[in-house]
């Protein structure tokens, strides 16, 4: 018998996992970045030649209002514990403590408070870096794949709370084998 707890399990593990490959975007994995221009790629924690640290500047614009944005990048990791926490409560539900359930809905709809916010932040901060760059007639700019890495965990994040929400009201009795 499946557990009530299995399907926002299964959306909060997805979750985590594509917010961490966010949070080690560029300038640690270089497939990975908010911002593409020309050779140089925007993450998490820096961009394509700098040392790792939390807040940068966007070389070659004008950095008015953009630049401290950057240090609320931040949230994707802890996002990312939030959704991992998630991921251990439910793994508790799933192995019928239905408080387990509960409170993977209650990390759940954290993570994705925070994940929607900081989704938000990375549309406006990078929508404004890009047209920025392509105004500058130099490099053109578009946008990388962590925007969206981050868009697939905040829906899957709201599919682990609906998921595990309603798993609380499952049944959690287990039957007894009949000698």
């Amino acid at each position: 018998m499946a557990s009530p707890a299995g399907p926002g399990l299964f959306f909060c593990f997805a979750a985590c996992l594509l917010l961490i490959f966010v949070s080690v975007s560029s300038p640690t994995w270089e497939k990975i970045s908010f911002l593409n221009v020309g050779n140089l790629h925007y993450g998490v924690f820096g961009h394509t030649g700098t040392g790792k640290h939390i807040g940068y500047t966007f070389d070659g614009i004008k950095n008015t209002g953009i630049g401290p944005l950057t240090k609320a990048l931040i949230l994707h990791p802890i996002a990312a514990g939030l959704s991992g926490l998630a991921v251990l409560f439910g793994i508790c539900g799933a192995s019928y403590h239905r408080a387990g359930t509960i409170l993977m809905s209650v990390a759940a709809s954290l993570a994705f408070l925070i994940t929607l916010i900081i989704w938000v932040i990375d549309m406006i901060m990078f929508g404004i870096a890009k047209n920025r760059y392509n105004g500058n007639g130099g490099h053109a700019a578009q946008y990388g794949n962590a925007n969206w890495l981050t868009l697939g965990a905040l829906i899957a994040l709201a599919l682990g709370f609906c998921a595990g929400t309603i798993g609380s009201f499952g049944s959690y009795r287990r039957r007894r084998a009949a000698y």
